[in-house]
Parts: structure tokens; C-alpha cells; sequence
């Protein structure tokens, strides 16, 4: 349902200026258990205030999150970058590890896309995630992007910076 709502052109609520760093703290401490099972740390870089629906940001910082813990090589640090450029501010997720087919990259968003149907838990997760951040990006003006090169992964979403704040 909330992905149709948002492919009819839902527009997210934007509240007062929120951090965006403070988000992205908020989320890892929610997934703090399974960071310290998978051995990794999350280091958040960069800030931006910004009026946004803060619950759906930080579903979709989560999806990312949680994306980069699962394929992250075990140990690995992971990275959550927040960019503030003249009309958006990208949030993106780094990761180390196995690299991401250009093939793959281009289908990342859709809906039920799953790269990989024979992994061990391919059951329980089903190709939603990511189309839920793309969704989110599109509500606050902003649209996805992922880059897999060298053994990093960097996944993220913009999202659009009102005019009377450019």
C-alpha cells in the first residue's frame, strides 16, 4: 500500500528542520545488536538540516543499513556519508565487500528484485527494501543511486532541499 500510494505521487510531510546525522545515530542504535554480532562499526560523516518526514528517512537509512550489514565483508567497518549539495543532500551507506554486477546495480530499486534467490535467507527477505528507500527518495524530491567498485558498495538516496533553503 505505501508503495502504490508513493507511485501515485504521494508527497512526504515535512516537518521543521531535523539532523540528519542524528537520524542516521538514531538508526544504528536501533540495529546495534546485529552490528555487534556481524563484528562492525558505523561510522556517520557529515550533516545536514533539513525539513523531511523524519520516520520514513530513517526507514529508509535502516533498509540501507541493514542491506550493508548483511553483504558488509564480517568486521568490516561500515559508513553512513551525508552530503549537502546545492539543491539536495545525499545520505549513502558504504560497505566492504563482495562487488555488485553493473548488471545487478541497474535493477537494485525495483520491486522484488533479489540479486541472489539461492542465499540461505533469501525466504525471509523479499526484494522490498530497496524499492521501499527508492519510494522514499521520490516522496521527499530525491531519487537513489548505487556504486559498486574496488570492494566498496555505496548505496544512498538524495533528497530535495526546499527552495528556501538552497
Amino acid at each position: 500500500l505505501f508503495l502504490t500510494r508513493a507511485d501515485r505521487g504521494a508527497v512526504a510531510r515535512r516537518s521543521a528542520p531535523v539532523s540528519l546525522a542524528q537520524q542516521a545515530r538514531t538508526v544504528v542504535e536501533f540495529h546495534e545488536a546485529m552490528l555487534e554480532a556481524a563484528g562492525q562499526h558505523v561510522e556517520v560523516t557529515g550533516d545536514a538540516l533539513l525539513p523531511m518526514d523524519a520516520g520514513l528517512v530513517r526507514r529508509a537509512m535502516s533498509n540501507l543499513l541493514a542491506n550493508a550489514c548483511r553483504y558488509a565483508t564480517p568486521g568490516s567497518p561500515i559508513s553512513i556519508v551525508i552530503e549537502q549539495q546545492a539543491r539536495v543532500v545525499w545520505v549513502k551507506v558504504l560497505n566492504r565487500g563482495e562487488p555488485i554486477a553493473p548488471d545487478v546495480l541497474a535493477h537494485l530499486f525495483e520491486r522484488f528484485f533479489r540479486a541472489e534467490r539461492s542465499r540461505t535467507d533469501s525466504s525471509h527477505h523479499h526484494g522490498l527494501g530497496l524499492a521501499i528507500v527508492a519510494a522514499i527518495a521520490r516522496m521527499h524530491g530525491g531519487q537513489t543511486r548505487a556504486l559498486s567498485e574496488a570492494g566498496t558498495t555505496e548505496v544512498g538516496f538524495s533528497l530535495a532541499v526546499p527552495p528556501a533553503q538552497c
